[in-house]
């Protein structure tokens, strides 16, 4: 089960499709194996970027099944709905299955502290002893959850283990929150999103690692693995080596079919078709693409680092 220890890197996994939309369930058990050969501590399934939206209940807790079957770390399963009875649905199923803890990101129409709170009260009744991660990520959900809040919930709610923290700019926010820890308040583990952007900067706030998606999961598992050896100047290398690609990969609208041509470009999955509606990438892109990966393994090779 999903705790407050939890750190390392939690890969949030793209959903594979065929060209006519369908699961790709050969490209889901190739990308389970390949996250985790990759350095993943853990696997985290139809989030936002696994276009969890787009999937039928039915699909949803058909991935989850595969996914679960299939990994050797622990599973976390994005069940955010607009309402509570299709939350608890897919979480009953998911933990059921096997899953290690959910997901839940706050509704897009709440707008007081006071409203949050009760949202996550609400949840965690919900959820019962389903562990979850309070997803933070107010340039997508349009709901800022302040640094006192996330601690009231904490504290209010002994299943909330993790936050996601993908606030941007956030890092302030990270700290206060360690700070408040250092000072007797319940420490949780913090999970950063934001594909990596900060990664370094996260972790040496107080972060124990990242939960995001970027085609070069490696990176992520280096990072953290060097930093937490004590060799940040490694880390610092390491990091710098993808920052392009991090980068290119972070542009609104077009990041995750970005993302999901260079895992077929790696072989990870076998097609880069996003469900519709959704992005599609022009030849300019993906020679762009091409030149940044081309680069890349320049500079990796320079470090020696594989």
């Amino acid at each position: 089960m999903l705790d407050e220890t939890a750190e390392g890197v939690f890969a949030i996994a793209v959903t594979p499709f065929l060209p006519n939309g369908a699961i790709d369930w050969e490209s889901v058990d190739r990308m389970v194996e390949f996250y985790i050969a990759m350095g993943a501590t853990g696997l985290t399934i139809l989030g936002m970027m696994g276009e969890a939206g787009k999937l039928t209940a039915e699909e949803s807790v058909a991935l989850v099944k595969r996914v679960v079957a299939r990994s050797t770390v622990p599973v976390v399963v994005g069940v955010s709905a607009p309402g509570f009875a299709a939350m608890k649905a897919l979480a009953t199923a998911s933990m059921d299955l096997g899953a290690a803890g959910v997901m839940v990101a706050p509704s897009s129409n709440l707008r007081t502290d006071a409203q949050i709170i009760t949202y996550y009260h609400s949840t965690a009744e919900v959820l019962g002893a389903a562990p979850f991660v309070l997803q933070d990520f107010p340039l997508v959900t349009n709901v800022v959850i302040s640094t006192d809040v996330i601690l009231k919930i904490v504290t209010d709610c002994p299943t909330c283990v993790m936050l996601k923290h993908e606030d941007w700019p956030g890092l302030e926010k990270i700290s206060a929150l360690r700070a408040a820890s250092d000072n007797g308040a319940r420490r949780i583990s913090i999970l950063c999103g934001n594909g990596g952007l900060y990664l370094l900067e996260e972790m040496l706030r107080g972060a124990d690692g990242a939960m995001t998606g970027f085609a070069y999961p490696e990176m992520m598992a280096q990072v953290v693995s060097a930093y937490q050896s004590g060799d940040e100047t490694r880390a610092r290398d390491i990091f710098d080596a993808y920052l392009p690609m991090v980068r290119y990969e972070a542009q609104p609208g077009l990041g995750l079919a970005i993302r999901k041509h260079t895992l077929a470009q790696r072989g990870v999955i076998a097609h880069d078709t996003l469900r519709k509606p959704g992005a599609v990438l022009r030849e300019t892109t993906k020679r762009e693409v091409q030149l940044l990966a081309a680069r890349q393994d320049e500079r990796l090779q320079a470090l020696e680092v594989r």
